[in-house]
């Protein structure tokens, strides 16, 4: 078979392979010119870049942000929330007229440590003090402003809602109104005397009613799990009946080491261990549940009258513990109500009503004996009993 006209490697004539050849060494260059061109470009828009940064940098870094000169007048209460950073305080600060810019604020932030640790709560501040015055102010937590409530051992309800309504913003009707919706443990039945534990509170403005009644709540069923109370059963009672019978200390003696005898005087009481001293069985006779049918009476005295007035929460005349507690007892008598003392006592009185020093007694001549004691303290000490 012929190749003619079947030239499979054809050879080019020299002139078509020179053309070629130069066009082929014509590309290199114009693309090396290409890329320079680019280069020059790019680091051209890049140091006009660079250098308007460095034009801005100077513009704010020659301009500080504003601030007041201070010391600040006047008075505002900011509230710093949780999760609050130092640009939502600054901004807060700001609304406020504390500082004169957020800028201002979060500079003195950014240069003490101490910011980091600003506590959630309200904090009463000047308006228009210089933005690291008021960081100051903020870093120091002992400036957080409370409303500081104490509430005694053995107040009732009513005397719980009469002090906070008259130590914070609350009134009583908001506070009745709080009561009646707590969430109450199953062994109250219903009843909170008794379950708003006495403390002292630090409630921050603008602490609502309920919000209040829920911390005193919420303090009592943490010292109830502490105890624990759930070992009422060691006693042989319930937890309702017993925080009913540290109710009854809490209010019958003022010393702690006097409850444990107290807790064993009601218990030997009820079971009739007392019965051979002159105590009928179950009959407490405590003069603290006859007055609590008087609110007004603190006396630890009763009147004849009033031990024959008809209530269940008159332990002369019923047996057993009254329907509920009497009042907020403290740990103290709560811890007494599980460990009561194993003396046989049977009786207990005041004999120094100034120190609050109690005499107990196994039977009624020694009952006598530390009654006459409590007389001499009286004589003594005329409008005292």
């Amino acid at each position: 078979m012929s190749n003619l006209g079947l030239d499979l490697d054809p050879q080019p004539s020299p002139g078509r392979h020179s053309e070629k050849h130069r066009e082929r060494r014509r590309r290199p260059a114009g693309l090396i010119a290409v890329v320079v061109a680019l280069a020059v470009i790019i680091g051209l828009g890049w140091f006009a870049v660079d250098r308007g940064r460095d034009a801005l940098n100077g513009v704010f870094s020659s301009s500080a942000a504003e601030d007041y000169p201070g010391p600040g007048t006047g008075s505002v209460v900011v509230h710093v929330a949780e999760g609050d950073t130092s640009s939502a305080i600054a901004r807060t600060l700001v609304e406020a007229d504390v500082v004169a810019s957020v800028e201002a604020f979060t500079e003195a932030a950014a240069a003490n440590p101490e910011s980091r640790s600003i506590q959630v709560g309200s904090y009463e501040m000047q308006e228009q003090m210089r933005a690291e015055d008021a960081l100051a102010v903020l870093v120091d937590s002992g400036n957080i402003v409370r409303s500081s409530v104490t509430v005694p051992e053995g107040f009732r309800i009513e005397q719980i809602i009469a002090r906070l309504a008259e130590k914070t913003e609350v009134n009583q009707r908001q506070l009745r109104r709080a009561v009646q919706g707590l969430d109450l443990p199953p062994s109250a039945e219903g009843n909170p005397e008794g379950y708003l534990f006495p403390a002292t509170y630090d409630f921050p403005p603008g602490t609502t009613a309920p919000q209040m009644l829920q911390a005193m709540l919420d303090r009592f069923l943490s010292v109830a799990e502490s105890l624990p109370l759930a070992d009422a059963s060691t006693v042989g009672l319930d937890e309702h009946d017993l925080v009913t019978v540290a109710s009854i200390i809490e209010k019958e003696v003022n010393r702690p080491e006097d409850m444990p005898a107290v807790a064993e005087v009601i218990y030997n009481r009820l079971d009739g261990t007392c019965a051979s001293s002159g105590v009928p069985r179950g009959l407490l006779q405590m003069d603290s549940t006859v007055n609590y049918l008087n609110a007004e009476n603190e006396s630890v005295f009763t009147s004849q009258e009033m031990r024959d007035a008809e209530s269940a929460y008159n332990t002369y005349r019923n047996a057993g513990l009254p329907p509920g507690p009497i009042a907020s007892p403290g740990e103290a008598a709560l811890q007494a109500a599980l460990e009561p003392t194993d003396e046989g006592w049977c009786y207990f009185v005041a004999i120094d009503l100034g120190t609050g020093e109690t005499a107990f007694a196994v039977d009624d001549a020694e009952h006598n004996r530390n009654r006459s004691r409590l007389a001499d303290y009286c004589r003594a000490n005329p409008g005292t009993c």
